[in-house]
């Protein structure tokens, strides 16, 4: 049972171009290899689909650069978070970010509606608690007022809080950057579903 934090490692994908440089994570020494396959693949799997996304073929392609950041590595729980910038030539680049978080003890990776209860509109909780925070915060959106998140809206998880963010434009101009919306599990205690990464990360709050 992999409840200790993984070992982890950086490494660099070979490409023979100076303007490309790619950083990505691998997973290594886990008791069960077969777990440890399936998060390496999940992995390199989602970095390839954001690597082919962001013109990594295209032959006006600048610079690209791609990295990761680990959000949780503890009690069983893997959130991490694969970023890839590219410049093709106009004003500026764009970056872009996916999120993956997983329970360690099975290899499952988990979406946002995974990790709540059926029929707890988690949903419109959310979107309320980013409403008010939006307010809060005077962030300037695009098309105001905000609505509500997408069932699929992307995540990670960090220590005791659930962050929900937004790509470049999806809710902000691009000087904005990133929506980031840190929420403490303890306001969500209530429809979070059990037995999931977010109950065990709750229950040492």
């Amino acid at each position: 049972m992999e409840d200790v934090p993984l070992i982890i490692h950086t490494k660099m994908l070979p490409h023979t171009s100076s303007k490309v440089k790619v950083y990505y994570p691998v997973i290594s020494d886990m008791e069960d290899a077969a777990i440890q396959r399936s998060l390496n693949h999940t992995i390199i799997h989602t970095l390839n689909e954001m690597l082919v996304n962001q013109n990594f073929y295209d032959d006006n392609l600048v610079e690209m650069v791609a990295n990761f950041e680990i959000k949780t590595n503890e009690r069983g729980v893997l959130s991490l978070i694969l970023i890839v910038y590219s410049f093709t030539g106009g004003a500026h680049g764009i970056t872009f970010t996916r999120a993956l978080t997983f329970d360690t003890r099975t290899g499952k990776q988990y979406e946002l509606e995974e990790l709540f209860k059926e029929n707890s509109d988690y949903v419109k909780k959310i979107s309320d608690i980013i409403r008010e925070d939006i307010k809060k915060w005077k962030i300037e959106l695009l098309e105001p007022p905000f609505k509500e998140i997408r069932k699929d809206q992307d995540f990670y998880i960090a220590d005791t809080s659930i962050v929900i963010f937004f790509q470049l434009y999806e809710i902000t101009p691009y000087y904005w950057g990133f929506p980031y919306f840190p929420i403490p599990l303890l306001d969500l205690r209530d429809i979070i579903k059990p037995d999931t990464p977010l109950d065990r990360m709750m229950a040492f709050t």
